[in-house]
């Protein structure tokens, strides 16, 4: 399909760069949403916590798309995040609103508890998606859209590459956001002095956990090294490479790339990137493979930031606007 341009976003004229539009949303923009929590096992004895929303009326007026209980969107959340973060709990409530059903699936250690194993969850791991995806089929879903958030889009677009024409018909979209479509790229973009923060903040989180979960598992993990790492970078070379069987962390980031994926996707597919997103990098923008694609469409707006795409107008504490990116989504869902 050709490439979505020019794109309809705008953002708000006091956040006039790529930072502000990602930093301001996630601190200062508060959304509530109700969510169900139910856990589930992994075939190697660990778990997953699931977040359900559901909608409390269906769409009002001359709304024509009525979402019955058969349709679940799966939300996919970033590095480090969880089904609490203001993208993705924003995408829920708009979600929800309009009718949808949700589940908010947590990696291993991001909802609140670590995980039982040793390993830790990936970029490059589509299993955990797969399990979660074959379990709410179960649940009598005949429709199911994914939607997945900056790594969270990664492991999506990965997923449906692997799967290609062979995926299970009731998996019918894919909305994606802010997709580091290349980690090598992707990680050099993080270690440019502008970025630095967001660089810094990942290693942190992620070094916390890994140390977290060594003192009940003392003698397992990599922890001197996990110690010295001061970027995200090697944080992936001194841990998550080695740990997950990668040669080194250039192996880890060529294999779990979702770029080399995307031309055996099968169903509509969106994924949008904003040019002033400072995670990505320009390998994150390919324009060209965009107009070669039957089944996926590429939006590059401007401006955005990292799953940001605030409104111009907040509106009212009653009634707050959704985000464009939110808007977007139901739009292309529908």
């Amino acid at each position: 399909m050709p490439l979505i341009a020019p794109s309809t976003y705008k953002p708000p004229t006091r956040l006039w760069n790529g930072h502000l539009q990602t930093i301001i949303p996630a601190l200062f923009r508060k959304v509530a949403v109700s969510y169900v929590r139910e856990r589930i096992d992994t075939p190697d004895d660990d778990f997953l916590d699931l977040d359900w929303a559901f909608p409390d009326r269906q769409p009002a007026g001359n709304d024509s798309r009525p979402i019955d209980g058969t349709t679940l969107v799966v939300l996919s959340h970033g590095l480090e995040g969880s089904s609490t973060s203001t993208y993705l709990a924003g995408m829920v409530r708009h979600l929800t609103r309009n009718g949808f059903n949700c589940l908010a699936w947590h990696y291993r250690s991001c909802s609140g508890e670590l995980n039982r194993q040793q390993r830790f969850y990936h970029i490059g791991d589509t299993g955990d998606l797969h399990h979660v995806l074959d379990y709410v089929r179960t649940k009598g879903y005949r429709t199911i859209y994914l939607m997945g958030f900056s790594a969270g889009g990664s492991v999506t677009l990965k997923y449906l590459g692997e799967q290609g024409a062979t995926i299970d018909p009731t998996i019918r979209k894919a909305v994606t956001f802010s997709v580091p479509l290349d980690l090598i790229g992707a990680t050099r973009r993080l270690e440019q002095w502008d970025s630095l923060v967001y660089n810094y903040r990942f290693n942190r989180t992620l070094k916390r956990k890994v140390l977290q979960k060594a003192a009940v598992m003392p003698g397992t993990l990599l922890t001197d090294a996990v110690r010295k790492a001061r970027s995200v970078r090697e944080f992936d070379a001194l841990f998550t490479a080695p740990m997950n069987g990668f040669r080194d962390v250039t192996d880890y980031y060529t294999q779990s790339s979702s770029l080399q994926f995307l031309p055996a996707i099968a169903i509509p597919t969106l994924i949008v990137n904003a040019k002033n997103d400072p995670f990505l990098s320009p390998e994150c923008f390919p324009e060209a493979l965009a107009r070669e694609l039957p089944n996926v469409w590429m939006e590059f707006p401007e401006a955005g930031g990292h799953c940001g795409f605030p409104p111009k107008t907040s509106g009212s504490p009653d009634q707050p606007q959704p985000y464009w990116s939110e808007e977007r989504a139901v739009a292309f869902l529908t």
